[in-house]
C-alpha cells in the first residue's frame, strides 16, 4: 500500500533555517491548515498517511524528506547538512523501522533528502551546502549492491537539487535549468519553469497525480501543455519556510 510519513507543523516554524529567501512573518495557523490540506489530498489519492506529532523545539521538522531516503529495499538515515536539524533523524528512523531495514550515512558525510532525485534506478544527488562528496560516496556504497547508480550533480542557485528539478514522469523533468548542472540528464525531456517563476521546479508526482503549488500558474500551464494532469495546492505560507511539495512527506510502498 502506498504510504506517506508526514509530521505536524512545529509551533516554532517561524525560526526555521533559511538560505535563499528572505525571512517573512509566518501565520502558524494558516501553515498548519495548509499542511492538513496536503495530508488530506494524499489521503484522497489513496495514500495511507502516517502523521507524526509536532516537534516543538525543531522548527524544520515538518520537512521529513530531508533526514531519510526510502527505497524499495531499505531506508537510509542521514546526518543533515544543517547541524541545527540533526535531532530530527532519530524519531523518523523509529517511524521507518517497522517498514524497512535501516542503514546510515555517517559524519563527516552529510546528505539531505531534498538533494536526492530518484528516477528509476538512478539517484541524482545535489552537491550543495547540505550534501557533500563524502555523504554522496557513502550513499553510493550503501545503495550500489541493490543496483542503484548514484550521480552527483553540482547545484548553484538554490537550497537543494529538488528545489530546481523534479520528475513529471519516467522521462520528463520539470526544471529551472539555470540552477544546476544539466549534463547528467541528457536522456530526459524537459519542461522548463516560466522565467517569472524561478522557484517552480518542484512537483510531487504521486498515485497518478501531479501535485503542484498554486502560486505558479504560468508553469502549471506549461506542464498541462505537455499532457500532464495537474492538481493545485496552496502552500504559500509554508513556502515562507523555504518549503516545497516533496519535502513534507516520505512516500513508499508498504504492506
Amino acid at each position: 500500500m502506498l504510504t506517506a510519513i508526514t509530521r505536524a507543523v512545529s509551533p516554532s516554524l517561524a525560526q526555521c533555517e533559511l538560505s535563499f529567501i528572505s525571512r517573512q512573518p509566518i501565520d502558524l495557523a494558516k501553515a498548519q491548515a495548509q499542511h492538513h490540506a496536503y495530508e488530506k489530498l494524499l489521503a484522497d489519492l489513496g495514500v495511507r498517511v502516517i502523521s507524526l506529532p509536532a516537534e516543538p523545539d525543531l522548527p524544520d521538522s515538518i520537512f521529513v524528506e530531508d533526514p531519510a531516503l526510502v527505497l524499495d529495499e531499505l531506508a537510509i538515515i542521514f546526518p543533515l547538512g544543517a547541524e541545527s536539524r540533526r535531532r530530527e533523524a532519530p524519531s523518523l528512523a523509529a517511524a521507518l523501522q517497522p517498514f524497512r531495514k535501516l542503514e546510515h550515512v555517517r559524519l563527516p558525510g552529510m546528505v539531505e533528502g531534498g538533494d536526492i532525485l530518484r528516477v528509476g534506478r538512478k539517484l541524482f544527488v545535489g552537491r550543495t551546502a547540505r550534501s557533500n562528496s563524502d555523504g554522496i560516496a557513502q550513499l553510493a556504497r550503501i545503495t550500489g549492491p541493490f543496483g542503484y547508480e548514484v550521480v552527483g550533480v553540482p547545484v548553484t542557485g538554490c537550497l537543494h537539487l529538488k528545489s530546481a528539478v523534479t520528475a513529471l514522469g519516467d522521462h520528463t523533468l520539470l526544471a529551472n535549468r539555470a540552477w544546476f548542472d544539466t549534463s547528467a540528464f541528457s536522456e530526459y525531456d524537459w519542461v522548463d519553469v516560466d522565467s517569472a517563476e524561478p522557484h517552480a521546479g518542484n512537483v510531487l508526482n504521486v498515485a497518478g497525480a501531479v501535485i503542484f503549488p498554486a502560486s505558479f500558474p504560468r508553469t502549471r500551464e506549461r506542464i498541462e501543455a505537455h499532457g500532464f494532469r495537474v492538481t493545485s495546492l496552496d502552500i504559500s505560507e509554508l513556502q515562507k519556510a523555504e518549503s516545497a511539495l516533496t519535502c513534507s512527506s516520505l512516500i513508499f510502498d508498504a504492506p
